[in-house]
């Protein structure tokens, strides 16, 4: 593993509820285009890699697919078995899948190369697992973002806050542009064909209690920038964002924050 998958396993370790309490309605709004894009319909035979709380899974269920999962975190994949009783649900990271070649019509990664350290591989890994013929799937967070997905991070850099030593990045050999031509070529550098990539970008509406909740609980790397210097630092973090967050609320008290994602899919 990279230094990056290591952090990233220490980042996710043991905080599956609290994803599934704030960040996972987040996620959840690509999976419908996503499935689409894998062209998962009745019968499908269908891996969702990095399954967290079971959003994709679900919902390829509620089409008929014939759904497996894996998810790197005990605790996720834990969530999913939870969500989807009868799905197979294994503990697994990649570039490395305990699946044999071609073992699925399609494979659908929600949200998943952000937390890998080599998504060249990752990707490979899927093509690898796909049959020749089916589709692989993906999405992940676009840079730059829309401006709700700056709020907390601007929040913690008011207060003085620094990223963690130990939190890594992806090594700048294996990373790639976070735009639609960049995650196009990543897909075609994998070796898929007939790629497609698109743009999605919604309005997230929240609790600001509950958009908190998760940096405040440690999810993700920006929950371990807020946490880098002890309650001291959270408390600090949390007057900033409750400052920050008057451009964003509604007349009715909910969060309004912009969201940018990509999604993109390639045929093996």
């Amino acid at each position: 593993m990279t230094a990056f998958d290591v952090s990233e396993r220490r980042v996710w370790d043991g905080r599956a509820e609290s994803y599934a309490r704030t960040f996972a309605r987040l996620c959840a709004r690509t999976v419908p285009a996503l499935l689409d894009a894998a062209a998962v319909d009745r019968g499908t035979r269908l891996l969702d890699v990095g399954c967290g709380s079971g959003s994709v899974t679900v919902a390829a269920v509620g089409r008929g697919a014939v759904v497996r999962a894996v998810d790197a975190e005990p605790g996720m994949a834990a969530a999913t078995r939870r969500a989807a009783p009868g799905v197979e649900v294994r503990t697994g990271s990649l570039p490395q899948l305990p699946y044999p070649d071609g073992e699925f019509d399609a494979v659908a990664a929600n949200f998943v190369l952000n937390h890998v350290g080599r998504p060249l591989d990752a990707l490979v890994e899927l093509r690898r697992i796909t049959r020749p013929g089916g589709r692989v799937a993906v999405t992940i967070w676009q840079a730059p973002g829309g401006s709700g997905q700056a709020l907390v991070g601007r929040a913690a850099e008011a207060a003085g806050l620094t990223r963690p030593a130990w939190l890594a990045t992806v090594d700048e050999e294996h990373n790639f542009p976070r735009t639609p031509q960049g995650l196009s070529g990543l897909l075609a550098g994998a070796g898929l064909g007939d790629v497609r990539s698109e743009s999605l970008s919604w309005d997230h509406r929240a609790d600001p209690e509950d958009w908190w909740a998760g940096p405040a609980a440690g999810v993700a790397a920006i929950g371990q920038l807020v946490n880098s210097r002890g309650p001291e630092g959270v408390a600090a973090a949390r007057r900033e964002y409750d400052v920050l967050c008057e451009e964003f609320t509604s007349d009715e008290g909910e969060l309004v924050l912009p969201h940018r994602a990509l999604l993109a899919h390639g045929r093996v």
